[in-house]
């Protein structure tokens, strides 16, 4: 992938990587070693590092993930393993925190649009002449191909109307992949505390709230993705909803990142 070969920091020195892909693991026994090692296919000969971070599973995810680092050949693609406290949000924090990347991609362990994601930043940057400070694989772009339920979609068009009424967010999925300055990321890493699914949304709120323009990308739902049950109960999108108000309040003053990177300039 072009867009990541070479990477330099604001000085001008090389990075340390040019991309890091953080990938949280909660009981994904069944998929953790088939994502390492397509992220790894798919980025291989680049300067890149993939960073799983385990969180608390019951299942085998931390044997395979410890295997994985042991048996790791040596190469521009690292891996790194880090443990953190249970939820998502917990473990895309410790990740966003050990990065070393001129970019971070925050996924799942399953990579649920594939490569789109980086596809879309890729495509966007070869039009523009430049890669946005953040981008963002969206479920709601409209070109974007998602299957949902009827009780699925109801729940995702209340929670993004109550997202819009209680942080007036203007991106329509921060919940999405996230494609991000790495610079910009861990240095409001201090600032982001949500521990569960509504991280990426604390993320992309206090984003905006600097300025940003995050620029959402198209994604086709993976048929593996597809063909499991989602681990979003209704109970966690009401816990969702409420926690909107704990952020809008936690963050009332403003974050404290003024940044001047490029998706600032539209």
């Amino acid at each position: 992938m072009r867009l990541f070969g070479c990477s330099h920091d604001q000085k001008g020195a090389r990075a340390p990587k040019a991309l890091s892909v953080v990938v949280p693991a909660y009981n994904s026994a069944a998929v953790i070693e088939q994502t390492v090692r397509r992220v790894a296919e798919r980025l291989a000969g680049h300067d890149v590092e993939i960073v799983v971070v385990e969180n608390g599973s019951t299942d085998d995810t931390e044997d395979i993930c410890t295997r994985l680092a042991a048996d790791w050949a040596p190469g521009p693609v690292t891996l790194v393993v880090l443990r953190s406290d249970k939820g998502m949000g917990n473990a895309l924090r410790t990740g966003a925190a050990a990065s070393r990347g001129a970019h971070v991609l925050l996924t799942a362990d399953d990579l649920p649009f594939g490569f789109d994601d980086l596809d879309g930043a890729e495509l966007f940057a070869e039009r523009h002449g430049r890669l946005p400070d953040v981008v963002i694989g969206s479920k709601a772009h409209p070109d974007s191909q998602v299957r949902r339920g009827a009780l699925r979609g109801t729940l995702t068009w209340g929670f993004a109307a109550l997202r819009r009424v209680v942080l007036g967010m203007r991106t329509g999925d921060p919940q999405g992949t996230v494609l991000i300055d790495g610079d910009l990321l861990r240095g409001l890493v201090p600032d982001l505390v949500e521990p569960g699914f509504l991280f990426t949304t604390e993320l992309v709120y206090l984003a905006e709230r600097a300025g940003l323009v995050p620029v959402e990308v198209p994604v086709r739902l993976s048929a593996d993705h597809d063909s499991h049950e989602t681990r979003i109960s209704r109970a966690d999108v009401l816990a969702m909803g409420v926690g909107l108000f704990r952020l809008r309040a936690r963050h009332r003053d403003g974050g404290r990142l003024a940044w001047s990177g490029s998706a600032s300039r539209g």
